[in-house]
């Protein structure tokens, strides 16, 4: 993930520029920048690869000025190197930026016919070609960045400086995080407050839609239309953390809320946004040539291989073989050379998952790690490594981890559905852009549902036992809910197909039991509202997720309906699950228990 930061100081800023990059390095990247103004110019030193390269750069040739923006790169939208390394100048402007621009393509074009030279493969720079272009119609430079603003689309940080205002840093902020930090004539900002620890413990982090322009003297925070708004500051305890909550109460509610950037990043190390293709990865596993898949995981993360089991068969039309790992590894499982295995796992260490592997291993089939730490154990014995790029997750109820996990098996398995012949190049590119607008709708929800989720979560705190429906994707995505509820609010919980209410669990249903249905507007979503019809009958309440469809589709009777924008079948698991987890967050922290480290619980389970 990329990481950003900025410093209007008293005294040369290049060093501390570089050290506070060095406190981001846990979000893994691929290029560094950093940028200065010194003498009435601007200047930068950029380097691929690691930091110790533009430290070595900076060392030879340095840079003056105290006031300064420096980046590390996870690249994106172009190949790690120098050009497209971070800060992008154009005509005096200086910018860098986290996330992705959505529109970047369409506004290329724009400004490419009035004459721009664009020098990067990078989204980013179309933000300084506009910036630029405000500049010369004779914008000033705040009215410049909010008309920028209010032309690009996405989940984006971006962090511009002035060649002619050596004085002033502006920010802006839709999904990543940016946090403004407070110093004595002197201030920072960063992408998170563990950068900026080192100089300041007094942070304000800015919120979706939030300008900031950043003085020496202190900070003013404008929406997109200018008009100002406050943000309290607050004093972080991240000199003594490795990773900070930020403005969050517990590490669980950081790390949903961190989904749309998570996400985003995720992504682009498997498609190229600009050609909306599936990128070929690792080539040890040929999912063309594959006569199935077995995929075994535990917990969270076998409900995403789940999911993923649905897109395989769906998009590929590859026969997939799933099972918790605790009972992969001792069924016998007959296998063949001819298929591959996907082990997935957030740690990349669980007991049950390494046995799998190795019993799969030793059937001679090609192994697929799908985990975040990749120097783990099922990421070394494994053929193929395919990285979900989640960034610690601290609580012990996966919720980032969870989504990266779908959205790398979406992305394999629109892949190989284009390896095998069964998705076209125009349907490659449809399920690809669903999968680029996936971070802006991410945020939409995230700031919309959470006041009705926040309320109802009081409500369902006073009930000792729910049930959770789904068909389809939307079936694994009720065990997920069902799994979350009961894990940190210790309130029963259970998920079943929709399907199967007449086969036992409607013995359950009376005025005591919500029933939680996960129902989009799809192809299942008629049968899933008859099965509906039957809770109602029995008195059962009824929360109803759905989407703007379903909701208008739907005329029954129901203690809640939770609804969220239309989107393509191959991102909803992702945009579902934010409901689900953000309702046993809030009835968690209710109840008062202990969200980050439920009872009985670890993070990562080594043993059998």
């Amino acid at each position: 993930m990329c990481g950003i930061v900025g410093i209007v100081g008293r005294e040369a800023v290049a060093g501390r520029l570089v050290d506070a990059l060095r406190r981001l390095e846990y979000r893994g990247y691929d290029s560094a920048g950093v940028a200065t103004i010194h003498g009435g110019r601007m200047d930068r030193r950029r380097a691929e690869g690691k930091l110790f390269n533009l430290e070595k750069l900076l060392d030879a040739e340095p840079l003056p000025g105290r006031i300064g923006i420096a980046h590390t790169r996870w690249a994106t939208h172009g190949v790690p190197n120098e050009t497209n390394a971070h800060p992008h100048f154009v005509e005096g402007v200086a910018v860098v930026h986290n996330g992705i621009i959505e529109n970047f393509s369409e506004l290329k074009d724009e400004l490419l016919s009035e004459g721009a030279v664009f020098e990067s493969q990078t989204d980013t720079e179309v933000v300084a070609h506009l910036l630029a272009k405000y500049l010369r119609q004779g914008l000033d430079r705040r009215a410049a960045m909010l008309a920028m603003l209010n032309r690009v689309a996405g989940a984006y940080a971006l962090v511009v400086m002035f060649e002619n205002d050596p004085g002033t840093i502006m920010a802006a902020r839709f999904g990543p995080p940016l946090a403004i930090g407070h110093g004595q004539g002197e201030m920072f900002l960063g992408s998170d407050a563990i950068a900026l620890s080192p100089f300041t413990n007094e942070i304000t982090y800015l919120v979706d839609g939030d300008c900031a322009i950043m003085t020496a003297g202190g900070v003013e925070i404008v929406d997109y239309s200018g008009k100002p708004v406050q943000r309290r500051s607050q004093i972080s305890q991240a000199s003594a953390f490795m990773v900070d909550k930020g403005n969050h109460r517990h590490f669980m509610e950081k790390e949903i809320y961190e989904q749309p950037e998570i996400i985003s990043h995720a992504l682009s190390h498997y498609i190229d946004f600009a050609a909306n293709t599936v990128k070929a990865n690792d080539t040890a596993i040929d999912f063309g040539k594959l006569s199935g898949l077995a995929i075994s995981a535990c917990g969270t993360a076998y409900l995403s291989g789940l999911i993923g089991k649905y897109w395989f068969e769906r998009y590929a039309r590859l026969p997939v073989e799933i099972d918790v790992a605790s009972e992969f590894r001792y069924r016998e499982l007959p296998l063949s050379p001819s298929q591959a295995a996907l082990f997935i796992s957030q740690s990349g260490e669980t007991a049950d998952t390494l046995a799998s592997l190795r019993y799969c291993k030793q059937e001679g089939l090609k192994i697929g790690a799908i985990v975040n730490v990749r120097e783990s154990t099922i990421a070394r014995e494994s053929d193929a490594i395919f990285p979900i790029l989640a960034g610690p997750e601290i609580g012990v109820a996966s919720t980032k981890a969870f989504t990266c996990q779908l959205a790398v098996l979406a992305a394999l398995a629109v892949g190989a559905g284009r390896a095998r012949g069964t998705v076209s190049a125009e349907q490659e590119t449809a399920m690809v852009r669903h999968l680029a607008e996936m971070p802006r709708i991410m945020s939409r929800v995230l700031n919309e549902v959470q006041p009705q989720i926040e309320t109802l979560s009081r409500d369902l705190s006073r009930f000792k036992d729910v049930l959770y429906l789904g068909r389809g994707t939307s079936y694994p995505l009720a065990l997920e809910g069902a799994l979350k509820l009961k894990e940190i609010s210790y309130i029963h919980a259970e998920g079943y197909a929709a399907g199967e209410l007449k086969h036992g669990p409607i013995a359950l249903i009376d005025e005591n039991m919500p029933v939680i249905v996960i129902a989009p507007h799809d192809r299942f979503f008629e049968k899933t509202v008859s099965n509906m019809q039957e809770v109602a009958a029995r008195g059962g309440r009824i929360i109803f997720i759905t989407d703007e469809k379903g909701a208008a589709a739907s005329k029954l009777p129901t203690m809640a309906t939770i609804t969220l924008p239309n989107v393509d079948e191959i991102i909803a698991p992702m945009i579902f699950s934010l409901p689900i987890q953000l309702l046993a967050y809030h009835t968690a922290v209710f109840m008062g228990t202990d969200v980050d480290q439920p009872r009985n619980l670890a993070k990562s389970v080594t043993v059998e």
